[in-house]
């Protein structure tokens, strides 16, 4: 095998595969990543890797001088790639070694029993295809409602609903909900599916396709091994869902709050980062509902402390509210407007977050966040 091709691209494609390694490979060759270079459609070269659970795969044109096929060690080849000069790069396989050269730099890798290697899993039959930047700004808005704990496997994913032309994400950690509902083009105006996806695995798809124009999503269908899968702009990728019953969580949505407020976002971010600055771990930032304002407080006792106002528009009765901040900043950051309509109950039952683009105009019905207060004595 010889090929040439650009230093970004191969640090790049080098970069995308790496991320389906797994920490731990049960097997060596599972650490590796296969590169497959064809002299067909003016020269290719392929690079993939697969854990049995998350699959990698990227196609960039190259000049293939020799057709070939090697696996060599993925994060080896992924750090080499990033530190090359910008100039060509040549791979070239001489025996049981890959010589890779750009410029005046120099590398051998040695190869990996490519025959130990499992077979990629074909991408799924195509459902449907979202705009990449919408499905980015939705992906970001519901993975950090899902929780990092793998003790709670289902909760750790993110429940794709597609229903027609409808697309519904959402998330829970069991102390707040993020959903988001946006529209996309499906394979078949009938299409009805539910998907529990990775929440790490939307993470890194949206981040690595968010430049294109638009993200291909595919499916097995219904009473395979359930998987699925994402292309755009040469790249693929596929995953394993996660197997369960997700737990009813539209239940939980207020379905008439008596008491509502709106606020500017950004200065309610603000805030909060400055309240958070003396609040100990565990402890909430407090805020005061009242006309006209919000005040927010953090730190109690002989401990620091801090306070501040904000302008907010009340509907309703007075009522004081306490949240983890981090949990709160995490749902206000992604929000994506220039308000806040903040629905609530009373201060014990779970507070509903909307985006609203004017102050005194109608809350947006494709996002909520909804998150549990935490219980403050006066």
């Amino acid at each position: 095998m010889k090929l040439v091709l650009d230093r970004d691209t191969l640090a790049e494609a080098a970069s995308w595969v790496a991320r389906a390694l797994p920490q731990r490979p049960p097997s060596p060759v599972l650490s590796g990543v296969r590169i497959k270079a064809e002299t067909k459609d003016a020269g290719h070269v392929t690079l993939t890797t697969f854990d049995y659970e998350v699959s990698a795969k990227f196609d960039v044109p190259a000049q293939v001088d020799e057709a070939g096929e090697v696996l060599v060690s993925g994060k080896l080849l992924n750090e080499i790639a990033k530190s090359l000069p910008a100039k060509p790069v040549t791979l070239s396989v001489e025996g049981p070694k890959v010589h890779v050269n750009c410029g005046a730099s120099a590398f051998t890798l040695l190869t990996m029993p490519i025959d130990d290697y499992p077979a990629l899993p074909p991408l799924p039959t195509t459902v449907g295809a979202v705009q990449a930047d919408v499905f980015t700004e939705a992906v970001g808005q519901v993975a950090v409602a899902a929780t990092r704990d793998e003790t709670l496997p289902l909760l750790t994913g993110v429940r794709m609903e597609i229903e027609g032309e409808n697309l519904v994400l959402m998330a829970t950690d069991r102390y707040r909900l993020a959903i988001r509902e946006l529209t996309w083009k499906p394979a078949q105006s009938d299409v009805s599916r539910v998907a529990l996806v990775r929440a790490k695995t939307l993470l890194e798809v949206a981040k690595a396709f968010g430049h294109t124009e638009e993200v291909s999503v595919s499916l097995t269908a219904p009473g395979i091994a359930d998987i699925i899968g994402f292309a755009a702009g040469g790249k693929e990728t596929t995953s394993l869902l996660i197997d369960g019953d997700y737990p009813p969580v539209r239940k939980l949505l207020p379905e008439s709050p008596p008491i509502t407020a709106v606020v500017d976002v950004q200065q309610l971010i603000e805030a909060v980062r400055r309240m958070s600055l003396v609040a100990e771990r565990n402890t909430p930032v407090r805020i005061i509902f009242t006309e006209g304002q919000a005040a927010l407080n953090a730190g109690t006792g002989d401990d620091a402390q801090a306070s501040e106002v904000v302008e907010a528009q009340l509907n309703g009765d007075e009522v004081t509210v306490a949240f983890n901040p981090h949990y709160l900043l995490d749902g206000l950051g992604v929000i994506g407007a220039k308000y806040v309509r903040i629905s609530m109950t009373n201060s014990t039952k779970a507070v509903l977050f909307e985006a609203q683009d004017d102050l005194d105009g109608e809350a947006r019905a494709d996002y909520k966040y909804l998150l549990v207060p935490i219980r403050f004595t006066v």
